[in-house]
C-alpha cells in the first residue's frame, strides 16, 4: 500500500505491523523495508516507470 500524503509504502508483516520505506529511501538507493516492531527487514523489486508513477501521485496530492 502506498500512503500519497506520507510518501510511505507499506507492507504487512508476519508480526502483524507492516513494513515500511518511503519514496526519498528508495530514491536515494536504499531498497530495504524494516518492520518497526520486529527484526524482519525485505528487499523492495521494483522498476524505475512504477518508481516514477508513484513519485508523480506524491506530488499531485501534495499539490492539492
Amino acid at each position: 500500500d502506498f500512503d500519497a500524503e506520507t510518501g510511505i509504502f507499506y507492507y504487512p508483516c508476519p508480526c502483524g505491523d507492516k513494513f515500511q520505506i518511503t519514496l526519498e529511501q528508495i530514491k536515494l538507493g536504499d531498497d530495504i523495508a524494516k518492520c518497526p516492531s520486529c527484526s524482519l527487514t525485505i528487499r523492495i523489486v521494483y522498476d524505475e516507470a512504477s518508481y516514477k508513477e508513484y513519485e508523480e501521485i506524491q506530488k499531485e496530492m501534495l499539490a492539492a
